[in-house]
């Protein structure tokens, strides 16, 4: 197979909300020598975007979605340690602390779970919080553990407004300034980060650790 084939097998897989293909492709992409990155990017990720834009246009529903996730989250557990011990930085580089979340009453995780092992692999130190989380439970978090970045996710527009309650927490508690506030989902625009005081958004995962690693040298 070639490596494009490789990726389309990955994808499809997700797409399908298949775990044991999902698993198994991505560890015969990486039996053929696949770039571990590039299984991520070409793949799982292509498969995820995929699946949001099936979501955004009303073919998938919650349980499709669900399947999906459940899919990418075995896969990217099979391409975790390659891509931690290709890319990582080497030990004892810790390039900053990074709490993430997907926003309360929001339950999808594709593109949280793709960020925070995208950061980790740069060397992030990430705790995921997981899904539907109470902005306090996030600012907790994050003051407990000393964290620099607070990276904020929501793919339901209605979830949205959350992410700017939690910046407006922070601005209340006296605390704003010591967060770095990333937020991304499908509906996130930069404009809309701009407009809630966030530091910042990307596109993708890849763009999301240069965003981070540009805010913690800043």
């Amino acid at each position: 197979m070639t490596d494009q084939e490789h990726f389309q097998a990955i994808a499809d897989a997700v797409v399908d909300g298949d775990t044991d293909l999902a698993t198994e492709a991505t560890q015969a992409a990486l039996d053929a020598d696949v770039d571990p990155l590039q299984v991520l990017n070409g793949g799982l990720m292509s498969g995820a975007e995929e699946v949001g834009k099936r979501f955004e246009r009303g073919e998938y529903f919650l349980p499709e979605l669900m399947l999906a996730g459940r899919a990418l989250k075995a896969a990217m557990e099979v391409v975790k340690p390659p891509l931690l011990e290709k890319y990582s930085e080497g030990e004892g580089k810790v390039k900053g602390k990074v709490v993430a979340a997907t926003v309360q009453t929001d339950i999808h995780d594709i593109g949280k779970n793709i960020v925070a092992s995208m950061m980790t692999a740069a060397g992030f130190e990430v705790t995921d919080m997981g899904v539907d989380v109470p902005i306090k439970s996030i600012i907790d978090k994050a003051e407990e553990l000393g964290a620099q970045i607070i990276s904020l996710s929501a793919l339901l527009t209605t979830s949205m407004p959350f992410m700017k309650d939690l910046i407006d927490l922070l601005v209340a508690r006296g605390i704003r300034q010591k967060y770095v506030i990333l937020v991304g989902g499908a509906s996130v625009t930069e404009d809309w980060a701009k407009a809630i005081g966030a530091d910042g958004t990307a596109r993708n995962a890849a763009e999301a650790v240069k965003l981070a690693r540009s805010k913690m040298n800043a």
